[in-house]
């Protein structure tokens, strides 16, 4: 997989041409609603030929495997399609033999490079007797190399049918879906939640279900009723024995705590409800982990940092989503929404203190469109990639990429003569992401929030690394 940025003068003949990728495949994996407009600036992903191929109309597993000399099973195995049949227009397949063929100026080296692949495999897979003689047109087989596996965590908020078919189509990149949230109630029992379409199409795609319990209610959390809750044993008790209850009846896998601005002095208070409830619940096969906020430092200032202990954390639970976003937010000033830089300070901190292998680093799968100049107390609009990209084309902007920041965003005028700034997410924001997962050594990523279109990031995810599956 290539990431190609649209110049100035290119369509997207041209660039089909200088990859030698078909121009169907281009438009198809990257959901271009129109492939005759492009902006100046946007992030194409482009598959590799021979080796990543995008479903079209009409196309089956057999088709294809027909087509690439290889097997349905093959297909499946090395794509993690649990059933053969269960495949999507604009979903890349990785195909297990993979072919290059020379092209003029061409070295082993440089092709080994390409690949990430070593001169030697290349030369025995290949029985090269000198590699000096490579000629043009020489079609050389690439070795299969293996990917990492990572974990995956989606949180979703709609939990019907159309959520439900989010998760089919999503399903093979992830390892856990988490519906959000079941909230407690100042009596310790728990609200209600219809998530049964979501959790039936989890367990087709053999994604294990995380049930979310927080302190939210009435539109945002509320440090009271999560005092409330900690600081009474009874309650506690009455809130594990209800997660309980829900997780055997509705064959939850785990749960995932998303207690936020919770007072500093309930600190040891929620560590130690963390305790019990690893106790209470390890024994029958559950998972628990947490959600906290962004720190940088051990005594970092502020309710929403303050109780959130990363070290005893790290110690008490199975794993941690660090919620690595929102730097953007929606009341504040234009900003990426998960500037690269702004999220490394945090993992340079929480490695220090909490094990590699239970850190998920969390990443957005949204943009903002806010208005400008930003005036205290306006509200920025939440933007999916695709809409992003439609902004862009529509008002004639180019769109930028700070390298600082590893996001890309542009400016632009609407009819009524306001001045917009977008930040979002796009194909090359979402490689830096992975990067940082690899380079970390994470347990993986976990992405807020399903039900925003953003079909290049699991694109670059497949080529990144495999998700785990546990069912």
């Amino acid at each position: 997989m290539n990431i190609h940025v649209v110049q100035k003068g290119e369509n997207l003949r041209v660039i089909s041409q200088r990859y030698g990728v078909n121009i169907n495949q281009i438009a198809t994996a990257n959901q271009l609603p129109n492939p005759n407009v492009l902006v100046i600036g946007q992030a194409l992903v482009i598959p590799a030929p021979g080796h990543e191929y995008v479903i079209q109309p009409g196309d089956n597993l057999w088709s294809i495997a027909q087509r690439f000399g290889t097997t349905v099973q093959a297909i499946a195995d090395i794509n993690q399609i649990s059933n053969p049949t269960d495949i999507m227009v604009g979903q890349i397949l990785i195909i297990p033999i993979q072919y290059h063929t020379v092209r003029s100026g061409e070295t082993l080296w440089s092709i080994a490079q390409r690949y990430g692949i070593s001169i030697t495999s290349l030369i025995q897979i290949n029985r090269v007797l000198n590699p000096a003689n490579l000629y043009v047109g020489q079609v050389l087989r690439i070795p299969e190399t293996s990917l990492p596996i990572k974990e995956v965590n989606a949180y979703i908020t709609s939990l019907g049918e159309s959520g439900a078919r989010e998760v089919t189509q999503l399903g093979r990149y992830l390892t856990y879906i988490s519906p959000f949230t079941y909230s407690i109630k100042e009596d310790g029992s728990l609200t209600d939640l219809t998530e049964s379409a979501v959790l039936d199409a989890a367990r087709v795609e053999q994604v294990a279900p995380l049930m979310v319990v927080t302190n939210f209610t009435n539109s945002e959390f509320n440090s009271d009723l999560a005092a409330t809750i900690l600081r009474n044993p009874s309650l506690q008790n009455t809130v594990i024995d209800q997660l309980l209850s829900i997780m055997r009846e509705k064959g939850y896998s785990g749960v995932n705590f998303d207690f936020e601005y919770v007072y500093p002095e309930d600190r040891e208070n929620y560590n130690d409800f963390l305790r019990q409830v690893v106790t209470k619940l390890h024994p029958e096969g559950f998972l628990v982990s947490t959600a906290l906020a962004p720190k940088i430092s051990t005594d970092q200032k502020g309710i929403l940092y303050e109780a959130h202990d990363y070290a005893a954390q790290g110690e008490i639970v199975d794993f941690i989503v660090l919620m690595t976003y929102e730097w953007g937010w929606a009341g504040g000033k234009p900003w990426a929404i998960a500037p690269i830089n702004e999220v490394k300070r945090v993992l340079d901190y929480a490695v220090t203190v909490i094990p590699r292998q239970k850190i998920m680093m969390g990443a957005p799968l949204y943009g903002r469109d806010w208005k400008i100049p930003w005036k205290e107390g306006t509200i920025a609009k939440t933007v999916s990639s695709q809409q992003a990209l439609s902004l862009a084309s529509k008002y004639g902007a180019s769109i930028q990429y700070n390298t600082t920041y590893q996001s890309p965003f542009f400016r632009y005028t609407d009819e009524n003569g306001q001045q917009h700034e977008v930040w979002f997410e796009d194909a090359r924001s979402a490689q830096a992401k992975f990067d940082v997962v690899k380079n970390y050594r994470l347990r993986g990523i976990s992405y807020w929030v399903l039900g925003i279109p953003f079909p290049q990031n699991w694109l670059v995810q497949q080529n990144n690394f495999n998700a785990r599956k546990l069912i």
